[in-house]
C-alpha cells in the first residue's frame, strides 16, 4: 500500500474538528452533520463544462444545479433552478421560469442571462467541451460548436427577461427535461469565470476554494489534492432550510480494500465500491450494510482504431469475440454484474438491443488468421491502459489470459493516476483502454450518441457516416418503436465494426452505514446530498 493511501487514511481518522479519541469520525458526524463519502479517485476538474468523469459529477451535483434535477427513485426530472416551464404544442419551444429565490452562493441572483452565458460557453469551439454534443438538440447548437455558425444570437437560446429562458429546439426531444439536469447544462457564474480568465479558457483557477461561485446546495470549502474535498452547506440555496446536512466530505481512495477498512474503522459512511472478492463475506456476515443497486452502466474495452493493428476491423472483432463475458461477470466479479453483449443495457427506458456480441473463440481465431496473424504469430505486443483500481486489474488480467490462451497474443497492463488516464483517453494516447459509461439520462441515446463522429466522448477514432445518419434519423423520429428500431440498427453497426467491446453491465456495489437515511437506489448513480440526513 502506498504512502499516499496511508496518509489519506490517517487524515480521515482525524479530519473532523473536535473528534475525541473515543469517537470515530462517523460518530462525530452525528453532531456535525457531515456525510463522509468514498469517491474513487481525485477529480479531473470541477468545471461542469469540462469534467467528464462520474466521480467528478458526484461532487459537481453538490455545487451546481441545472434547470431541472433528477429524482433518484424514478429517474424523472423535477424542478431545479427553474420552478416551472411551458412546452409549445409542437414540442420545439421550452420556456423555463427561474425561481424568484434562486441565488448564487455569493448572493447574486441566478438569471436567464447566466444560462445564456453558460450555453454559449460549453458550445464554443474554443472551449472544445467533450460534452458539447449534449446540447445539440438546441437549434443551431451543433453548427455553432462546429464553427459553421459564428453568430450565437442565431442559436435557439434566448433570455426573454431576467427570469425567463427560452430554448428553441432543432427537433422535438421528449427527454429534454432529463438532459437539462445534466452537468453539461449547469450554469456557471459569469463574473467568476471571467475574473480568473477568459470565458472559454480551461484550468484558470475559478473552480478552486474561495473562487468557485455555484448555485447548488453546498459551497466548495476545501480541496486538498489526493486527500479530500469538503463542501459545506450553502445558506443561500433556495431549499437550504430543508437541507439537514452541514457538510459532505469526499475522499479520493481508489483501492476498495482501503475504502472497506476505513468503513470498518468508522471513517466513512459510504464506500465508493466493494472489491468483488469481499462480496460473499459481506453477504454472509453483515448483509444489511451491503448495497447492490441497479446502475445504468456499461463496462467495455475501447480500441484505438487509428493505430495498427486495431485499424483492422477483423482484429477488433477477434479480440471482442475472445472475451468470455460469463466468466468475468460470474466468477471474476462474484456474480455482481451481468454479461454485456450489447452497448445499451437491456430495458433502458423500454429499449433492448437485438444485435449481440457473443463469445466465439473459433470465429475469433479465424478472423485473426484472416488479418494475417494465424495463432497470434507476428501480432505486435500492445498495452492496455486503465485507471488505478484493483477491480480493473482483476478484470483485465482475466481478459489478458483469455487473449493469450485463445488467440496466442500478448499484452501488458498499465495502471495510472485517474487524471493521466483521462488525458490518455481524450488524446487517443493508447492502444487499448479500459472504459465505462454511466448513463447521463434514462434513454438509450445516452449510449448510442457516444459513437457519432461529432461526439466528444467517442475517443476511439472510429467514424461511420451510416451510423451518424441513423442516429440523426432516430433523433428526429417521434414514433418510439420506429426510433428504437433506428437505434438498434445503429447499435448493430457498432457491434459489427467493434471500436469497443462490451464486457458487463454495471451494478453499484458499496457499503453504507445505518446512520445514513434517505440514500435511495439511483439508476443513474447520482444523489442530491441535500435530501440525505444522518440519524443514529
Amino acid at each position: 500500500m502506498s504512502f499516499r493511501i496511508f496518509a489519506v487514511l490517517a487524515l480521515m481518522a482525524v479530519s473532523l474538528t473536535g473528534c475525541s479519541k473515543r469517537e470515530t469520525p462517523v460518530e462525530t458526524a452525528r453532531h456535525t452533520k457531515t456525510l463522509l463519502l468514498g469517491n474513487g479517485a481525485e477529480p479531473g476538474d470541477l468545471d461542469p463544462h469540462v469534467a467528464v468523469a462520474y466521480i467528478d459529477y458526484n461532487i459537481l451535483i453538490s455545487l451546481f444545479e441545472g434547470l431541472t434535477v433528477i429524482d433518484e427513485a424514478t429517474s424523472r426530472p423535477l424542478p431545479g433552478a427553474a420552478d416551472r416551464w411551458d412546452i409549445s404544442p409542437d414540442g420545439l419551444t421550452y420556456t423555463f421560469h427561474l425561481r424568484a429565490d434562486g441565488l448564487w452562493s455569493n448572493g447574486d441572483p441566478v438569471t436567464a442571462q447566466d444560462f445564456i452565458f453558460s450555453i454559449e460557453r460549453i458550445l464554443s469551439p474554443k472551449l472544445a467541451s467533450e460534452y458539447a454534443y449534449m446540447l445539440d438538440v438546441i437549434k443551431g447548437a451543433a453548427d455553432y460548436t462546429a464553427g459553421t455558425l459564428t453568430d450565437f444570437t442565431q442559436v435557439g437560446a434566448k433570455a426573454l427577461d431576467a427570469r425567463t429562458l427560452q430554448l428553441t429546439l432543432d427537433r422535438p426531444t421528449p427527454y429534454l427535461l432529463s438532459l437539462t439536469a445534466h452537468q453539461a447544462w449547469f450554469p456557471v457564474h459569469p463574473g467568476t469565470v471571467l475574473k480568473t480568465g477568459g470565458a472559454h479558457a480551461r484550468g484558470t483557477g475559478w473552480t478552486r476554494p474561495g473562487n468557485l461561485v455555484g448555485n447548488g446546495a453546498f459551497i466548495l470549502s476545501e480541496w486538498r489534492p489526493d486527500q479530500h474535498i469538503l463542501v459545506t452547506k450553502n445558506p443561500r440555496y433556495h431549499a437550504a432550510a430543508q437541507n439537514q446536512l452541514e457538510a459532505v466530505k469526499f475522499f479520493p481512495v481508489a483501492d476498495p480494500g482501503v475504502d472497506e477498512r476505513a468503513f470498518r474503522a468508522g471513517q466513512l459512511h459510504i464506500t465508493y465500491d466493494v472489491h468483488p472478492d469481499r462480496l460473499d463475506a459481506w453477504r454472509r456476515e453483515d448483509p444489511t450494510k451491503l448495497r447492490v443497486d441497479p446502475f445504468l452502466e456499461t463496462f467495455y474495452v475501447r480500441f484505438n482504431t487509428t493505430r495498427p493493428p486495431f485499424n483492422d476491423v477483423r482484429v477488433r472483432r477477434a479480440l471482442a469475440l475472445a472475451i468470455d463475458r460469463d466468466a468475468i461477470a460470474g466468477p471474476v466479479m462474484r456474480g455482481s454484474r451481468t454479461p454485456a453483449r450489447s452497448i445499451v443495457p437491456p430495458d433502458t427506458a423500454g429499449y433492448t438491443s437485438t444485435a449481440s456480441m457473443p463469445t466465439d473463440f473459433a470465429s475469433a481465431r479465424r478472423l485473426l488468421a484472416e488479418a494475417g496473424y494465424d495463432s497470434g504469430k507476428g501480432f505486435p505486443k500492445f498495452e492496455i491502459k486503465m485507471n488505478a483500481d484493483p477491480v480493473n486489474t482483476k478484470v483485465f488480467e482475466a481478459i489478458q489470459q483469455m487473449w493469450r490462451r485463445e488467440l496466442g497474443i500478448e499484452c501488458t497492463l498499465a495502471t495510472m493516476d485517474n487524471r493521466v488516464y483521462l488525458d490518455s483517453m481524450q488524446t487517443l494516447a493508447f492502444d487499448v483502454l479500459r472504459s465505462r459509461w454511466v448513463g447521463d439520462f434514462n434513454d438509450p441515446a445516452t449510449f448510442t450518441d457516444l459513437f457519432t463522429s461529432a461526439s466528444g466522448n467517442n475517443n476511439t477514432g472510429w467514424k461511420n457516416p451510416a451510423y451518424d445518419r441513423l442516429i440523426a434519423s432516430a433523433a428526429r423520429e417521434l414514433d418510439t418503436p420506429r426510433r428504437f428500431d433506428l437505434l438498434r440498427q445503429a447499435e448493430a453497426l457498432v457491434l459489427d465494426e467493434a471500436p469497443v467491446a462490451p464486457v458487463f453491465f454495471g451494478t453499484r456495489t458499496y457499503l453504507i452505514h445505518p446512520d445514513v437515511k434517505g440514500w435511495t437506489p439511483s439508476l443513474l448513480g447520482i444523489h442530491r446530498y441535500q435530501t440525505i440526513r444522518l440519524e443514529p
